[in-house]
C-alpha cells in the first residue's frame, strides 16, 4: 500500500466519498459550471481541428503520403488508451492539476513537478504558435474582404506581427478572466463555425477533384500503417498526428468546475478524442481524393502548399465560398488560443496549491473565481515566447512546434504510468480494473515513450525539421535539451524556495484520495 492509500480501508462507501469530494471544494474554483457537451465543445476548441489540419495535413503527406488515414488511426489509439487512464484517475480524484498531482501522487513531488513543467511549457508554445497564426488569417481575411495584397502582407511585417499577436493574447486573457461562463458563450460559436465549414469543405471535396492533377481513387490500402516506406517515416508522421489530437486534456483541467466532477470530464475526455477521430478521417479521404499527393499543382506534396493546405484548396474546392475557411481558420485558432489557456492556469493554480510554485498562483479572483494570476502569467510567457522565437527566426518558431510533439508524448506517457503505480494494488479485483487502469494506459504510454524516444534521437540531426543546427546538433533537439534543463533549473529554485512540498507535506495535507481506488 502506497503512503497516500494508508488510512483507506474497504468499506467506506460513499458516504466516505461524498465526503473526500466535498472537502475538493478549497481551491475556490467557480463549481457545477459544465457539463458533458460544455466539456466536449471546449476540448474540440482546444484541438482546434480546422488549424491543426490546414498545417498538419501537408507535412504528413510528405512522411507518410497516402497512408494519412493509416497515421491518424495508429495516432488515435494511444490517445484513446491514455484518455481511459485519465478518465480513471479523475474518477478517484478529481483535480485542476492533473498530470502534476497525479504525477505527484504517484512517484513523489519530483517527478509531479516535472510533469506540470511538461504540461506549462507544451500549452505555452501552442498558445504562442495559435497566436501567431491567427495573426496570419487575420491580415489574410482582411485582405480577402478589401481585395488589397498590401493588407494581407502586412503579418510579414515583424513589428505589426508581434504587436497583433501580444493583443490577441491579451484579448484571449481577458476573456479567460472574465469566468468560465464567459469563455463558453464564446466557444460554442466560434467551435460550431469550424466544424460547419470543416464538414462543408470534405463534402465538396468528395464531389470534386483538382485540375492540375487527376484524382486519386479511394484506396483500403491507405489504412495501411505497414505500407509506410520507412520506421523513421512512420514515427515522424505519428508525432505529427499525435499533434492534431493533443488538447483533449483539458477537459479533465476543468474537472473541478464540472457538473459531476468524478464522471463528466473522463467521458467528455474520450466522446472528444472519438469525434475528433472522425472529422479527421473523413477530412483527410477527401482531402487525399480531391488533390492527390503529387508534388506540382495542388498536389499534397507541393511544397509551396504544404505550410497551409486549406489556404491553397479553399478556392478550387470551395469556390466564391473560399472566404469561409479563411474565416474558420481564424475563428479555430481564436477558440483554441483562448480555450488553451485553461489547462496552463489550472496546472499552475494546482501547483501553487500544493506549494510547488509561489502561493501567488494559487490566488483565484472572488468574482469570476478563476485563477487570474495564474493565466496573466501564462499569456505573458506566451507572448515573449513567441516575440523572442519570432524575432530570432521563423525557423525556430516552426521547430519548437516540432519539439512539441515530443514534450506531448512526455507528459501524455508520464500520466498513463502513473495510473499503472497509482492503481497497482487494485488491478486484479477485476478484469474492468486490469483493463481501465493497468493493461490500456500501459500500452499507451509505451507507445507514446516509443515515439517520444525515435523523435527524440531521429532530431538529433542537423537536417531534422527545418534544418536548422546548433554545433551539429538539429535545433529541435537543441530547443527540446533547453526547455529541459531550464525545467529542472527551476524545480531545484523551487526546491530551495519551499521545501515543505518536495518533502510531501503539502501533497499529503491536501490529499483527496477516493474510496474508488
Amino acid at each position: 500500500m502506497s503512503e497516500f492509500e494508508a488510512g483507506l480501508s474497504p468499506g467506506m462507501g460513499q458516504a466516505r466519498t461524498q465526503a473526500n469530494t466535498a472537502a475538493k471544494a478549497t481551491k475556490g474554483l467557480a463549481k457545477d459550471r459544465l457539463g458533458l457537451l460544455a466539456s466536449i465543445v471546449l476540448g474540440i476548441s482546444t484541438i482546434a481541428p480546422v488549424y491543426t489540419l490546414t498545417g498538419a495535413l501537408g507535412p504528413t503527406v510528405r512522411e507518410v503520403g497516402a497512408h494519412l488515414p493509416a497515421v491518424f488511426i495508429v495516432g488515435f489509439l494511444p490517445m484513446l488508451l491514455v484518455a481511459l487512464g485519465y478518465r480513471e484517475l479523475n474518477s478517484a480524484e478529481p483535480d485542476s492539476g492533473t498530470s502534476f498531482t497525479w504525477s505527484a501522487r504517484a512517484f513523489g513531488p519530483m517527478i509531479g513537478w516535472i510533469g506540470g513543467w511538461g504540461l506549462v511549457t507544451a500549452t505555452t508554445i501552442v498558445l504562442s504558435n495559435l497566436a501567431g497564426v491567427a495573426v496570419d488569417f487575420f491580415y489574410l481575411f482582411l485582405g480577402q474582404i478589401t481585395g488589397s495584397h498590401e493588407v494581407a502582407a502586412l503579418s510579414d511585417n515583424l513589428l505589426i506581427n508581434v504587436v497583433t499577436c501580444c493583443v490577441f493574447i491579451a484579448m484571449a486573457v481577458w476573456i479567460c478572466c472574465r469566468g468560465i461562463a464567459t469563455t463558453m458563450t464564446v466557444q460554442y460559436g466560434l467551435v460550431a463555425l469550424q466544424l460547419v465549414v470543416l464538414v462543408g469543405f470534405a463534402l465538396a471535396a468528395f464531389g470534386g477533384s483538382a485540375a492540375e492533377t487527376p484524382p486519386l481513387a479511394f484506396d483500403l490500402d491507405w489504412f495501411n500503417p505497414f505500407g509506410v516506406e520507412s520506421f523513421s517515416a512512420f514515427t515522424a508522421g505519428l508525432s505529427l498526428s499525435i499533434f492534431i489530437f493533443w488538447g483533449w486534456d483539458v477537459c479533465l483541467s476543468i474537472s473541478e468546475e464540472s457538473v459531476g466532477s468524478g464522471d463528466t470530464p473522463g467521458r467528455a475526455a474520450t466522446l472528444t478524442v472519438l469525434l475528433i477521430l472522425g472529422l479527421y478521417l473523413v477530412t483527410a479521404i477527401a482531402t487525399l481524393q480531391f488533390a492527390g499527393i503529387g508534388d506540382i499543382g495542388l498536389g499534397l506534396n507541393n511544397p509551396r502548399i504544404q505550410e497551409n493546405v486549406f489556404a491553397h484548396l479553399a478556392g478550387p474546392v470551395m469556390g466564391p465560398l473560399a472566404i469561409l475557411m479563411s474565416i474558420a481558420v481564424l475563428a479555430s485558432t481564436a477558440a483554441s488560443l483562448q480555450s488553451t489557456f485553461v489547462s496552463p492556469a489550472r496546472t499552475l493554480l494546482a501547483m501553487g496549491y500544493y506549494g510547488a510554485v509561489p502561493e501567488r498562483f494559487a490566488s483565484v479572483c472572488p468574482r469570476s473565481k478563476t485563477p487570474r494570476y495564474a493565466t496573466i502569467c501564462a499569456g505573458v510567457a506566451a507572448g515573449v515566447f513567441y516575440v523572442t522565437m519570432r524575432t530570432l527566426s521563423e525557423n525556430v518558431l516552426a521547430d519548437t512546434i516540432t519539439a512539441l510533439g515530443m514534450m506531448i508524448c512526455f507528459y501524455y506517457s508520464l500520466t498513463a504510468y502513473a495510473c499503472v503505480w497509482y492503481f497497482r494494488h487494485s488491478l486484479f479485483d477485476s478484469v474492468r480494473h486490469f483493463l481501465m487502469r493497468g493493461l490500456c494506459p500501459l500500452l499507451g504510454g509505451g507507445i507514446l515513450s516509443v515515439i517520444f524516444l525515435q523523435t527524440a534521437y531521429d532530431s538529433a540531426s542537423p537536417s531534422f525539421g527545418s534544418g536548422s543546427h546548433v554545433g551539429g546538433l538539429g535545433l529541435v533537439f537543441v530547443i527540446a535539451v533547453i526547455i529541459t534543463l531550464l525545467g529542472l533549473g527551476l524545480m531545484l529554485l523551487s526546491r530551495l524556495r519551499a521545501p515543505a512540498f518536495f518533502l510531501g507535506m503539502t501533497l499529503h495535507r491536501h490529499a483527496t484520495v477516493s474510496s474508488r481506488r
